[in-house]
Formats: C-alpha cells, structure tokens, sequence
C-alpha cells in the first residue's frame, strides 16, 4: 500500500516540479517516511485537473487550426472528441498527400502508424469510415485522420508511406471488404481459406454461413453449412444488434422452438 501510494506522490509531485532524493536508493523505512510525510501535498484539486485539460484543449483546437490553415484543400473538418483527442476529416483523394504532410512536416511528425480500422454504418452512402490512428514520438501526441468509400469505390493503399500498413488494410480487407488498391498483397489474414463474406459487416450473419468440425471418417477438418438443431433455435424478434435487451421500450414476447411440445409432455 505503501509504495503504490509512493509512486503516486512522485508522479504528483514530478508534475509539479518538486525535487525528490533517488528513490531507488532509499531503505524501505525512508519510503514509508516520505511517503507519510508529503501525501499531503500528492492530493491534486479538480481546478487543476480542470485547468490541465483546459490547456489540453487549447492546444489541440489551435493545432488543428493549424492544419486547416496549412492544407486547407485536403480536409473537409477537424473534430475535437472527448475533448482531447484530435479528428481530421479528409476527402479519399487526400489520403496519401494528408499522411506524407503528417509525416513529414517538421510540425507533425506522425512517423508511426498505431493501428487502421473502419466502420460500417449501411444507411449512409459511403456506408465504410476509414480510421488511421497516428502517434508523433516526438511530440508525444496522436492524431485520428478519417475518410470514407463504399463496397465498390476503392481506396490507395498507404503502404508506400507506412510499410507497416500491409497487414492493417489486410484486416480491414477481410473483416470488411474495403479493397485497397495497390497494395503489394492484399488477401485475407484472419479468416480460413475459401472464407465467404466479411464478418464484421452489419449485413453479415452472426451465426455466418458454414461451421468447421473434424470428421473422424475423413480424418481431417470439414466445413459444412450451418444447421441448428430445432431445440437451440431461439427467435426474439429483435435486432441482433441490440447492446441492452432490459432496457428496450417495446418488450415483444420471445418464441422458443419446441416450447408448446415441452408443456404438452410436462401436463401428461
């Protein structure tokens, strides 16, 4: 208890520019001393806790002004969510002259390439949000860029600015069906081969279309359609995607197969 609340106190107190001895030299006894002594001053008041995300705000919301003034004709917004993590919205065109700037501008440097995902949201247009998440080392900040396609509309691969990028858009081509072009080896990484579909489309299945099993004739694993046996099929008349089924206003009965054969037996 000790010295988790030590590590706290330090971590207060380095922020507030207090000096303290080499902690890695000091005895136990000397730890639970400083400790007892300044937790007083570890306790941090919400004004500034306030006050720090305040300065975090301000700084975000001037650099991507910034960014607007610097390449206005590549970004169609700039977004501030959750109040400290910056969005830029860029046409699909943009894309690769966007991240070579964020890259290489002596005032970015995103030189590191986190992660890339997408989301599908079917009634719009361009149902596929496109998400890089970029981190500046140098700054020690991130940086969230967006653009958008749909089934048909292909999107550059940033493999040539991100070599890292390869198995990332190989993801979101298999999880999705967002085909990038001129990737160097666009095939599927996380589904099985001969796979059909894209998973973590809204349109796909959540049982999906075949199962696997090892078929001890055969010898070896066989993928075969999916059947449910009529006691586990359930139909609750709701959409498969809803999160919190306690708090729904519209409470339909749910039909369990084989309900009305189990209550005939039960009177007999």
């Amino acid at each position: 208890m000790a010295a988790a609340g030590l590590r706290c106190c330090i971590q207060n107190l380095s922020r507030h520019k207090r000096i303290l001895p080499n902690i890695s030299r000091l005895t136990s006894y000397n730890k639970t001393a400083i400790w007892k002594n300044t937790r007083i001053l570890c306790t941090v008041s919400p004004s500034v806790v306030q006050n720090e995300k305040k300065e975090v705000e301000t700084r975000l919301s001037e650099y991507g002004r910034y960014l607007l003034d610097i390449i206005p004709k590549y970004l169609q917004g700039v977004n501030l969510a959750h109040g400290d993590e910056l969005e830029i919205l860029i046409y699909p065109d943009a894309l690769i002259p966007t991240l070579t700037f964020l890259r290489d501008h002596t005032n970015a440097q995103f030189e590191s390439l986190v992660d890339i995902t997408a989301i599908d949201v079917p009634k719009r247009e361009h149902r596929f949000e496109i998400i890089y998440n970029l981190l500046s080392l140098r700054f020690n900040s991130r940086i969230r860029v967006k653009t958008y396609t749909d089934e048909l509309t292909p999107i550059e691969s940033i493999t040539p600015i991100f070599p890292g990028a390869n198995w990332f858009e190989r993801e979101v081509w298999d999880m999705y069906g967002v085909y990038f072009a001129n990737h160097p080896d666009l095939r599927r990484i996380l589904t099985d081969y001969g796979f059909e579909g894209h998973p973590q489309r809204k349109d796909f299945p959540l049982s999906g279309y075949t199962e696997i099993r090892y078929d001890d004739e055969l010898k070896r694993i066989v993928s075969e359609p999916v059947e449910f046996a009529q006691e586990f099929r359930k139909f609750d008349l709701e959409t498969p995607w809803e999160q919190f089924p306690a708090y729904r206003e519209d409470k339909q009965k749910s039909l369990e197969a084989g309900k009305e054969i189990k209550e005939e037996e039960s009177k007999k």
